[in-house]
């Protein structure tokens, strides 16, 4: 081992150190956990909307060979905790949505299973449904707080006012889609419950968080924390939708307290993803700008329509990110949901931000069309010189930096500012900018240990690396901190034996789980020098690191995408995305860009191709497949590039590192789509922005 060397770990574009195992197969997910002799749980889920079960006739399912159990309220152990209703499953007859679970069938193979959960036969008493969001519904309300505690509603100034008076004025409502979760690896769970064991039950869980996950699984089943384990290596990808447990965790621990003593593998069909996952709720947005001639607002207000569950609210933070983004004197923000049969929604990549950006960044190229201003410039005009929601002074922001970047690197001068103007044989060609903001966030209560064994150090913390970096920017950050070369140190998470991580989730992951490291590598060279013997070891926890509350802290960013319309088909295609941050500084520059372009991919997804379509009638997702759920594949996207500034934010942590995971999909829908009205001249105001929103407008 090399000691004292000038190590610069931070910064460097490392490989991935899972990459190899993951390539070759050998990283182990949660279903493929090596267990002996497991058995095979399938969900039976309701086929109404709403009612009540009536009668359950399970022969058909118990007769078949190799079935080992069949759950149903009728027999299912009552759990110590329901005040979760969306956890709370097979407790009563109740159906409140449409793919309810409503039994589980556990068998000697997952298709023995899956063919006798489709002999469960159901009765039900259906009552009248609503799943139909509606802007006119008489049964709106105004949520107590919005995700995960803003307030639901502020005011500043007077907006109709402002509103009255001003030189030009914009007032547009905008949607966008209701979008579903859909990682590569489904939720999946292997169990394993041992009566009499110190850890009775253990959780091999696709999750972005060991410990909440262990919190949430020991409250249900009324378990002290200490007697459940939860495991987690690797994440086939979450976005959000495994921040929390949802229904098919407690199902799996069940299904293994029914078989003391043997593992159950449970995972979710690509098709049950859609009713129990979770979900991004989709947004009817009123926008209102008043600006005066030159460009500067007055006025800007934004009122949030958008859907939970009756079982479980869920309030998405859609208005947030208007309250601080530009200067405007008079300011409303107000959140209202409709509470129907649906599923309960739940995070998806960047919550409240990436559906919470469309509406104000294309009412922005709406009000720049109609002051006949350059849409960069306006949005330059409007930069606050302090948060305009808190009065706090920014611990950076560099937005304006990155407009004129991307703007430079994308040629965006060059523009012809008419709309409909350009033109390539049969495709018209326009490109468009918007604005992307996420906050910077560190979770509390996270910790960290550092050890020296074998002449390396080992740094444990129990941290889920849900394809993000995790694994490879953690020992970067602990290198640095205890200035020795990267490759002497090695990391250990996704286990609930590794000391309390927080989730991966808000962009915080390794800010939180960076700077519990940085504490405990500064403490172990305060108390054993750089000459450690073998079994030195101390723990850092992240609520030790100082913290700064005097300023706001955001990542920003800037997006500009060109877009092809075709004049006889209304085809469109995106060949270009660009974009150019200001995210703090970059642990490395290699996943770094991965997250970039990874968001920025599922920002385009949004823009074109996804959308949930919920068929009233049955009150389900009627496209709940790949097949009809599309997402943008590589070939929709000739060129995608992603930049940053190099910024050190001194303020947000020891790292200076902002967090990159969701930034990159904010405000690309809203680029898209403005690109598309450059290109056509049509306003397309409804996520996602397809041909036929097209067609009968096009020159």
């Amino acid at each position: 081992m090399t000691e004292l060397l000038e190590p610069h770990a931070i910064g460097e574009g490392l490989a991935r150190r899972d990459g190899e195992r993951k390539v070759r197969g050998l990283a182990t997910y949660a279903y493929e956990t090596p267990v002996e002799h497991p058995a095979y749980a399938h969900i039976v889920q309701a086929t109404i909307a709403r009612g009540r079960v009536t009668g359950v006739d399970t022969a058909a399912a118990e007769g078949l060979a190799g079935v080992l159990a069949v759950l149903t309220a009728q027999n299912t152990e009552r759990l110590a905790s329901t005040d979760d209703r969306e956890l709370a499953v097979l407790q009563t007859a109740e159906v409140a949505f449409r793919g309810q679970p409503v039994g589980l069938v556990i068998a000697e193979t997952s298709e023995t299973a899956r063919q006798a959960a489709e002999l469960v036969h159901i009765s039900y008493a259906e009552q009248p449904h609503d799943t139909e969001l509606r802007p006119d519904s008489g049964d709106l309300y105004k949520p107590e707080k919005v995700n995960p505690s803003f307030d639901t509603d502020t005011a500043a100034g007077n907006v109709a006012a402002a509103m009255a008076s001003a030189a030009v004025t914009l007032d547009r409502t905008y949607t966008t889609a209701m979008y579903h979760n859909n990682p590569l690896e489904p939720h999946a769970t292997t169990a394993l419950w041992e009566p009499g064991a110190d850890v009775p039950l253990t959780l091999w869980d696709s999750t972005q968080g060991v410990h909440p996950a262990r919190s949430t699984v020991a409250e249900v089943f009324g378990l002290d924390e200490k007697q459940v384990r939860v495991v987690c290596p690797f994440v086939g990808g979450g976005f959000g939708s495994k921040g929390n447990p949802h229904a098919n965790v407690v199902l799996a621990a069940m299904a293994a307290r029914a078989l003391p003593g043997r593992p159950v593998k449970l995972a979710l069909t690509r098709q049950q993803m859609f009713f129990l996952a979770g979900y991004r709720t989709p947004t009817i947005q009123r926008l209102q700008l008043a600006a005066d001639d030159s460009g500067r607002l007055t006025a800007i207000a934004i009122d949030v329509i958008e859907q939970t569950s009756k079982i479980k609210e869920f309030a998405e933070q859609t208005g947030v990110a208007t309250r601080m983004m530009y200067a405007a004197p008079s300011r409303r923000t107000t959140h209202r949901l409709a509470a129907l049969d649906v599923p309960v929604p739940s995070w998806m990549r960047a919550p409240g931000e990436a559906p919470g950006m469309f509406g104000p960044e294309v009412a922005l190229d709406e009000l720049a069309a109609e002051l006949g201003i350059d849409p960069v410039e306006l949005r330059i005009r409007n930069e606050p010189a302090a948060d305009p929601e808190t009065g706090k002074p920014w611990s950076s922001r560099h937005l304006v930096e990155c407009l004129r970047e991307g703007a430079q690197r994308f040629g965006w001068h060059a523009r012809d500012p008419r709309v409909a103007a350009r033109r390539e044989g049969e495709w018209l060609i326009g490109s468009g900018v918007a604005s992307s903001v996420y906050p910077t966030m560190r979770m509390p209560h996270s910790a960290a240990t550092i050890r020296f064994s074998d002449g390396r150090y080992i740094a444990e913390i129990g941290a889920a690396d849900l394809g993000t970096g995790a694994w490879t920017v953690l020992p970067q950050i602990a290198a640095d901190a205890l200035e020795v070369p990267v490759e002497d140190v090695d990391v250990r998470i996704g286990d609930t034996r590794y000391p309390m991580a927080s989730v991966a989730g808000g962009s915080s992951g390794t800010n939180t789980w960076g700077s519990a490291i940085v504490v405990a590598a500064h403490a172990f060279r305060d108390k054993f020098g750089f000459l450690p013997a073998a079994g030195d070891e101390i723990t850092g926890d992240v609520d030790q690191a100082p913290k700064n509350d005097a300023h706001a802290s955001y990542a920003f960013g800037a997006q500009f995408a060109e877009a092809r319309v075709h004049v006889d088909t209304g085809e469109i295609r995106v060949p270009r995305l660009l974009g150019v941050f200001a995210a703090g500084r970059i642990i490395n520059p290699r996943t770094a860009r991965s997250q970039f372009i990874g968001g920025m991919t599922m920002g385009l997804s949004m823009a074109l191709h996804e959308t949930s379509v919920m068929d009233p009638r049955s009150g389900q997702v009627v496209n709940h497949d790949f097949a009809e759920y599309h997402i943008t594949a590589n070939a929709d996207v000739t060129s995608i590039e992603a930049h940053w500034l190099d910024e050190y934010d001194p303020y947000v942590n020891a790292m200076g590192s902002k967090g990159i995971g969701e930034i990159g999909i904010v405000g690309t829908a809203a680029a898209v789509a403005n690109a598309v009205h450059h290109a056509t001249g049509v306003r397309v105001r409804d996520l996602p922005v397809t041909l036929d929103k097209l067609l009968a407008a096009l020159p």
